[in-house]
């Protein structure tokens, strides 16, 4: 996997356990001149050369002057989520833009939230894009890539959880009570949740909004949500 883009470079070189993972880096002169890191003796193998059109070609994004092929993104298993006995965990129903699952990583992360479990099917994966916007915090919280998410969710209540999934004629998210073990379900950007999914619910909550817009952004509504979440159980 190529991921690129000073911040999460940075983020990536200086910890030990991401920098395992480290393959190559590629990045040019001026940068390498520039950045203390780099001159490290336990990278210097690792590091390769090229000019900024290399760099462009190899790169589907802003690569600032630097692009580093590690491992692929492991993810994490359904059970060893159970076995920590996690109790804020996110489903994300089918996300397409990468973009809002980066932003959705990195507010999960920020916020305290144990894992994300995504579907392996019609929902963006962890690629260069994700890990750039979410700048490197996909590597600092547990990823779960289920086939059936209402199979995942009846294992969660058997294990303790409440489900709450996010629509937009439910109970005002600021009346609800998020203590125990929480599970909050973000929907697709146009459809929102599935129909079984919704089903499988225990609460339907809705972030209430002017009659002027139609909804809000996945990621910008999964901040408002996860940040209710962990403001409620103080």
């Amino acid at each position: 996997m190529l991921v690129y883009g000073r911040n999460v470079a940075e983020r990536i070189l200086k910890d030990e356990k991401k920098l395992k993972k480290v393959r190559k880096i590629y990045v040019e002169k001026n940068y390498y001149e520039k950045n203390e890191i780099l001159s490290s003796e336990n990278l210097k193998s690792r590091i390769r050369f090229m000019s900024k059109l290399e760099l462009d070609n190899l790169a589907d994004g802003v690569h600032q002057g630097i692009i580093i092929d590690m491992e692929d993104y492991q993810y994490t298993s359904l059970n060893k989520i159970i076995e920590k006995e996690y109790d804020k965990v996110l489903i994300l129903d089918h996300i397409l833009d990468p973009h809002n699952f980066g932003a959705i990583i990195r507010t999960a992360v920020a916020a305290g939230f144990n894992a994300i479990i995504i579907p392996n099917d019609r929902q963006v994966l962890i690629n260069s894009t994700v890990v750039k916007t979410s700048v490197g915090t996909v590597f600092d919280i547990d990823i779960v890539l289920v086939t059936n998410l209402n199979n995942t969710i009846k294992i969660l209540k058997d294990n303790g959880f409440w489900i709450y999934g996010t629509v937009m004629n439910g109970e005002d998210y600021r009346e609800v009570d998020y203590n125990g073990k929480a599970c909050l379900i973000i929907g697709n950007e146009e459809k929102g949740i599935s129909k079984l999914v919704k089903e499988n619910c225990d609460f339907l909550v809705t972030i209430p909004i002017s009659p002027k817009i139609d909804s809000l952004n996945a990621s910008v509504a999964a901040g408002i949500l996860i940040y209710e979440v962990v403001r409620n159980r103080k």
